[in-house]
């Protein structure tokens, strides 16, 4: 469970990323788990679209992501998802919260 200040940090550090992917009407699939999944091992924080067509209200689209991927939602703005999932390789330059 994120600490305020934390979420705080990785909001401010999400604000300047470009969305990774998108959920659309197909809903989440195993596809799109995986590719999320490898771009948190990588990235550790990514931002993800939620187009208009998507079923489900944005907010628990965002909960169920981050319930499967293992991460947690940071937050969820207008259609647009935020996950952080603490990376477990080495070669990457890990957010410092």
């Amino acid at each position: 469970m994120l600490t305020s200040k934390q979420r705080s940090k990785l909001k401010s550090l999400a604000a300047k990323l470009s969305p990774i992917g998108q959920v659309g009407k197909e809903g989440i699939g195993e596809n799109m788990l995986a590719s999320f999944s490898d771009c948190l091992e990588k990235r550790e924080l990514i931002k993800i679209n939620i187009l208009e067509n998507a079923y489900g209200e944005p907010q628990n689209i965002g909960r169920e992501l981050a319930e499967k991927l293992n991460a947690e939602c940071v937050i969820v703005i207008g259609r647009k998802a935020v996950l952080y999932r603490k990376s477990q390789r080495k070669d990457i330059n890990r957010i410092e919260l």
